[in-house]
């Protein structure tokens, strides 16, 4: 392989490995990036797997519905500035990490995947909100 590939690869590793969790993230976690930091969130479930609404229909701030699927066709949904935290989320953190190294790759750093269902985040939001 390609030694610059092999570098940066190693780089995104090491910074994972010094993100808490290897960058998985509680609700209580999300939350606090989602409200205090400006995070974006990408609710990456394919659609067979949505019951109910997405995160987006369900009004979370700077919240995304990118099904993992057709992910690369909501690219232009990204930050532009590569360290606005990202938190991606599905069911299980399966396409979620998926979508997690696909940014890493792209050359974002603060990088997290929700460690439970995104249903369990859009029903706190409910909750806090009233609705």
């Amino acid at each position: 392989m390609n030694e610059n590939f092999n570098e940066r690869l190693a780089s995104i590793i090491a910074n994972d490995v010094a993100k808490e969790n290897l960058g998985h993230i509680d609700l209580q976690k999300a939350r606090e990036l989602l409200m205090d930091a400006g995070a974006v969130l990408f609710d990456v479930r394919p659609p067979a797997k949505v019951e109910g609404e997405n995160a987006q229909e369900a009004g979370i701030k700077n919240a995304y519905y990118t099904p993992y699927p057709a992910f690369a066709a909501s690219l232009d949904l990204l930050p532009e500035d590569k360290t606005t935290p990202i938190i991606t989320a599905c069911v299980k953190g399966w396409f979620g990490n998926r979508v997690m190294a696909y940014l890493e790759m792209m050359g974002y750093a603060n990088v997290y995947v929700l460690d439970t269902s995104v249903t369990t985040l859009i029903e706190a939001h409910y909750a806090h909100t009233g609705r």
